[in-house]
């Protein structure tokens, strides 16, 4: 089989593509975008971005967000099938039922939803910046959608405000409990144990670091720890290692693989190149509603 990278460099330049990954792709993924990172990273790149194509490694509200950002490129995602189990777990009908028990109350949505949520919101955000997000909102009450786990976190980082949370939350990291913290840690003795948000509270609360997966990456390059637990999506493993080669880095639960987003490989990307596949779209009424809370997110950056 031919080196498909070369090919993927060329095709790239002949379509004025700009490949964006999320530091949960595979390596081989991560080797040949431009920009890899988070959501809240890619979202900035993808509104950003001067390409007429962007071909986004990640899951499909991640594609779609970077079509509402940018409506006059095409946005390709390689694979078609590459959802969000969370991003399931909410509705627009649903949202509207939350709002109408909670008359005025604004709605924080984490980018982790489809479009149609998303025009429901006043404005998104992502575990980068929720923090954020929420303290700018001058309301006491917010309601928060879809993630719980997220939702808790930011509650107790923004004691003033009450909020009301939706009950969803990541499959993936959800596999993580309480007794798995205390294996590894009795395993790698003296080891910083740093978790993403949308782990459960319990296993939060034992955490040494809690933050985004650029938070993460930031806090091992910066400390001067030489043994780390990772509690989030395998991918981000390959910029820990790749960044700090003197370090070593342990997955906290093995169950931490996110399976639509290793659904993506090189081939994926070659083949969205050459024919211009899979392309994502979204309804104008959608999108412009959509993007005022995007928007909102980035002016708050």
């Amino acid at each position: 089989m031919k080196d498909l990278k070369p090919e993927v460099q060329r095709l790239k330049k002949e379509r004025n593509a700009v490949i964006l990954a999320h530091n949960y792709q595979l390596d081989e993924v991560q080797e040949v975008a431009d920009y890899v990172g988070d959501s809240f990273y890619l979202s900035k790149t993808a509104a950003n971005t001067n390409s007429d194509v962007i071909v986004f490694c990640g899951v499909h509200f991640m594609a779609e967000t970077a079509k509402i950002l940018s409506p006059d490129k095409t946005v390709l995602l390689p694979e078609k099938d590459a959802g969000c189990p969370l991003a399931d777990m909410i509705t627009a009908g649903g949202l509207r039922e939350l709002k109408a028990r909670y008359p005025g109350v604004p709605v924080v949505c984490y980018v982790n939803s489809p479009a149609e949520v998303k025009a429901e919101s006043d404005v998104c955000c992502t575990s980068a910046n929720a923090v954020k997000v929420v303290s700018s909102l001058p309301d006491n009450k917010v309601i928060f959608v879809p993630d719980e786990h997220l939702g808790h976190w930011v509650a107790g980082q923004v004691p003033d405000k009450q909020l009301i949370l939706w009950q969803g939350c990541c499959i993936t990291h959800a596999k993580v409990k309480p007794a798995d913290v205390a294996t590894v840690r009795d395993k790698y003795l003296g080891a910083v144990v740093l978790v993403h948000p949308e782990c459960e509270p319990a296993v939060v609360e034992l955490a040494d670091f809690v933050g985004s997966t650029s938070a993460i990456i930031s806090y091992a390059g910066k400390s001067e720890a030489k043994t780390f637990i990772i509690g989030t999506e395998m991918g981000v493993l390959y910029k820990l290692r790749a960044d700090n080669p003197d370090k070593q880095f342990f997955l906290l639960h093995t169950g931490l693989v996110c399976p639509n987003m290793k659904k993506t490989r090189l081939e994926s990307v070659y083949e969205a190149l050459v024919h211009f596949q899979h392309e994502i779209t979204v309804e104008e009424r959608l999108a412009t509603a959509a993007k005022r809370a995007l928007t909102r997110m980035l002016e708050l950056a």
